[in-house]
């Protein structure tokens, strides 16, 4: 089973690019993914492939592309990641939202909001688009 912790918002960025590049119908093909209905990425008024970007964003983070198989019980999951790294996903027209049971958050004031800290991107390998280690130089390229 494929673990998401890797997978940072610049994979999901390539993994966009590339679908961008390939097209929606190749990308799916070439990467074995079916087109699924329901939640779908937003990225620049644009839709994508839930299980598709967050399988080849998993591949440029661990160089493993997360199967098909794994997200057919948990799209909820993948879903929760990529809000984590920032994106935005559309919800399904059947799923309706719970009604909030806490009160809403307070908004932070803006020198709150200017000295958050932000997740550095991490460095990638202009060869293969692996990220790099700790080191700066990749283990596969040398």
């Amino acid at each position: 089973m494929a673990t998401f912790s890797s997978v940072t918002r610049q994979h999901v960025l390539q993994s966009i690019a590339e679908y961008d590049i390939r097209g929606g119908e190749q990308f799916l093909k070439l990467y074995g993914f079916e087109p699924s209905p329901g939640y779908a990425l937003v990225h620049e008024d644009r839709s994508y492939d839930v299980a598709a970007i967050l399988g080849v964003a998993h591949r440029f983070a661990t160089g493993r592309l997360a199967p098909p198989e794994e997200f057919n019980s948990d799209r909820p999951g993948a879903v929760a990641i990529l809000r984590r790294r920032g994106f935005g996903v559309s919800e399904p027209a059947s799923a309706s939202r719970p009604t909030p049971t806490r009160a809403p958050r307070t908004t932070r004031s803006p020198v709150a909001r200017a000295t958050a800290t932000r997740e550095a991107p991490p460095a990638i390998c202009p060869t293969c688009s692996m990220t790099l280690p700790a080191t700066g130089i990749c283990d596969d390229c040398g």
